[in-house]
């Protein structure tokens, strides 16, 4: 019992963890990394374009390795479902970054922003390019 109660805990704080990495938190390594960021909006549980994004492009090996040299990647995420819920200062976060960059309410949206954080390139849906034609997007 008390092997299980552990684990839980470890388990929790694993999940804690990943849910409370702020907007504000990728602002400050890009500025000191000198990197761009990639600020995508989704419904990771019910929107299936945004589904496809994480899947074929930002979870890819390509652009992982892409991604570790060049970019800063947030998911300012939308989930529906309670048992994906995010820690209340991620939430509050994530709607404020929609109401400053994607006040259409568009799922997905991913966005280039500069280190200090002013818009440089948009995709208002999932990419058309293939993946290494965004991967070069991406780098000029």
């Amino acid at each position: 019992m008390k092997k299980i109660i552990a684990l839980l805990v470890i388990f929790s704080s694993f999940s804690f963890a990943q849910q409370t990495e702020t907007f504000v938190n990728k602002l400050e390594q890009a500025k000191k990394e000198h990197k761009k960021i990639l600020l995508y909006f989704s419904g990771s549980d019910w929107c299936a374009p945004c589904i496809k994004f994480k899947k074929f492009i930002i979870q890819t090996e390509e652009f992982q390795a892409f991604a570790k040299k060049e970019l800063i990647i947030y998911n300012a995420d939308f989930p529906r479902q309670s048992k994906n819920k995010l820690a209340k200062e991620v939430e509050k976060e994530n709607e404020a970054l929609a109401e400053k960059y994607n006040s259409k309410g568009l799922f997905p949206l991913i966005i280039i922003l500069n280190e200090e954080g002013k818009v440089i390139k948009k995709w208002e849906e999932y990419p058309k390019e293939t993946l290494s034609e965004f991967i070069e997007k991406l780098k000029s």
